[in-house]
Formats: structure tokens, C-alpha cells, sequence
């Protein structure tokens, strides 16, 4: 993906990318006290005729000739960034996980060959765009209804316009779905991404509908979740990466100290060397390399084409934490 940012009279590219994740079971807690209400999340109530149309839609072939999708910012969205949400927000955490000393670390972009939670949870989401197929990347979390997932606001929504035919496909293997093709019911995102296409609120969510009498995430597995943890943490960020030289077949993975963006947003920064068709995939802090468990903090979303091989994603704070209770309530 390709957005174009101006600051400072200069305009710059940005191209976004697309990705996929995963994660573990139990119940989100309530919102911090003393911190502001954020607002609520917009939402796309999937039509059942649409659904139905969906479940058969997503042929091997569709899945592997869908195409990252290419976004185009125009100047105006170029604007100072908005103060990060850290103030006043105090850390919550769903199903944390004990950190352990990472043996694949740094790594600026390799195939996961690891095992774990993440390989049978991460996944590749598909959509249809103004009538062409794109890809993305998702990731199964915690939650209350055990249907949830996380992945950017681009990838469920983009110039005014909600994707249709959208799924997840956990663990997706170049045209197969070992677990199934999970059908949205609803697609959420942030009323910033919905109203002006914020980079620094880039986050979306779906909640799918059951495959055989069964929920997603006691199929797959789910992966903790945290919201206002800080910046500067030891992060792993995976996807489905679908642009050269990925061809979006593997789960693909990087490591690394992350920072701050010092340029134009409030994002996470991390080396990476991710393309399209990653974007969405999740951010993990606390990542555990033997049982592929962590706590989820940030998608991928973009890249500045004058930084290359270094991925930004959005920080999870009170306007995330406020979709994700729609979505796992919904």
C-alpha cells in the first residue's frame, strides 16, 4: 500500500503495508478509572446475504491473485500529530504472558520457523475494494465473545468505503485455510480513521461468525492484548507480507528495539522489512519465542519510502482500548 503525506511544504510517501497475528482466552478488564471516555468505535454491520455470498467467495486461486491494497493520502492529511495518549492513561492488560530472553533477536525480516500459538492463529485477511480483491493481515485475540479480531483500519475501510467480502484465514498456506475461512458479522473501526483517515489510529476489528458450531479462538487459540504499555519495548511483529520479495505464501516475522516515530506520527517505530499485504499483522511485547504467546500493542501500517526497511504501527491506547470493547462485546 502507498499513502502520500505532505509536512512541512514537503510531500512524502508513505506506503503501507498489510499483516496477520494471534493470541490466548479470558475476559478484557474495565476501562482505567480517571481517564477520559474515549468515543465510541464505528461499525459496518455485515448484511447476511453478503455473509452467505462471502463464505464461498475465497477460492484457493481469488486468495492467491488478491493484491495488497495501494492507499493514496492526499496533502491535507499531512498534520501536526496529536498529543500521544500515554497522559493520564494508566497500563491495562488482557492475559499477560511472561516475557522470556529471545533467541531470534533482532531480525529485520525472516519466515517464522518457530512453532507455538502464533502459527495457528496468525492469519491473512481478504477483502473486496472497489471491485478488486486485496489482502491483509489479522489476528485472533481475547475476548469476550472468543471472536474477535485485530487488525488496521485500512483493511476494513478506506476512502469512504468499507470493504466488502471480508475474512480471516488463520494460518493461511499459499490458497489453503487449515482452520477455515472466519466470515465477518461486523467490521470496527476508530471514529479518527473513519472521519480523516488518522495515521496515528490506524487500528481496526472484526468480529467473525462461527464455522461449524464452533468460535474462532477455540479453534485457533487467542493472544493477549494491552493497551497505553509505553514505547521503547522489545517487540516482535508478524504478517503475511504479500508485496516482493514476500508472495504473501509464509508468515513472516521481525524483531527488534522499538522507538518512537520522530517525524510526523505518535506510532511505534520498529526495523523491518515487511511489504504489503502485511499491514494489520500484530505487534507483540513480552513474546515468548517457545510457546509463540505475547501481548498484543500495536498493528502494522505504514512505511516512509525515504526510511526503508522500518515499519510503523500505532500505539494502543484509550481510542483502541474503546474499540476493542466494542468489538468483544458485540
Amino acid at each position: 500500500m502507498r499513502r502520500h503525506r505532505t509536512a512541512a511544504g514537503i510531500l512524502m510517501t508513505l506506503s503501507a503495508l498489510l499483516t496477520g497475528g494471534l493470541v490466548s482466552t479470558t475476559t478484557a478488564q474495565a476501562a482505567p478509572s480517571g481517564t477520559a471516555q474515549a468515543p465510541p468505535a464505528e461499525v459496518r454491520t455485515v448484511p447476511l446475504a453478503e455473509q452467505r455470498t462471502t463464505r464461498t467467495f475465497w477460492t484457493a486461486e481469488r486468495m492467491r491473485s488478491a493484491t495488497p491494497l495501494d492507499l493514496h493520502l492526499t496533502p491535507q492529511a499531512a498534520r501536526s500529530p496529536k498529543a500521544p495518549e500515554t497522559s493520564g492513561s494508566t497500563p491495562t492488560v488482557v492475559l499477560p504472558t511472561a516475557p522470556t530472553a529471545p533467541t531470534a533477536f533482532p531480525q529485520a525480516g525472516g519466515p517464522w520457523t518457530g512453532d507455538g500459538t502464533v502459527v495457528s492463529t496468525s492469519g491473512r485477511v481478504f477483502f473486496t475494494f472497489q471491485g478488486r480483491t486485496a489482502s491483509c493481515s489479522g489476528n485472533a485475540v481475547t475476548s469476550q465473545n472468543a471472536s474477535t479480531v485485530i487488525t488496521a483500519g485500512h483493511c476494513v475501510k478506506y476512502q469512504g468505503s468499507w470493504h466488502t467480502n471480508w475474512v480471516f484465514v488463520p494460518a493461511y498456506d499459499n490458497g489453503n485455510a487449515p482452520y477455515g475461512q472466519w466470515t465477518a458479522t461486523r467490521t470496527l473501526t476508530t471514529p479518527q480513521w473513519e472521519a480523516s483517515e488518522d495515521i496515528n489510529h490506524d487500528v481496526a476489528a472484526a468480529v467473525v461468525a462461527p464455522l461449524n458450531g464452533q468460535k474462532l479462538t477455540s479453534v485457533v487459540g487467542a493472544q493477549g492484548i494491552q493497551f497505553n504499555g509505553g514505547y521503547n519495548k522489545r517487540m516482535y511483529a508478524f504478517g503475511f507480507p504479500a508485496a516482493s520479495p514476500y508472495d504473501g505464501s509464509k508468515l513472516i516475522y521481525c524483531s527488534g528495539n522499538s522507538s518512537k516515530d520522530f517525524l510526523f506520527s505518535q506510532d511505534h517505530s520498529l526495523a523491518c522489512n515487511m511489504t504489503g499485504g502485511s499491514s494489520g499483522g500484530p505487534w507483540f511485547t513480552g513474546f515468548d519465542e517457545t510457546t509463540g504467546t505475547g501481548l498484543q500493542v500495536s498493528v502494522n501500517s505504514f512505511g516512509y519510502t525515504f526510511l526503508p526497511n522500518r515499519m510503523f504501527g500505532p500505539y494502543f491506547g484509550d481510542v483502541a482500548k474503546a474499540l476493542y470493547d466494542k468489538a468483544q462485546t458485540s
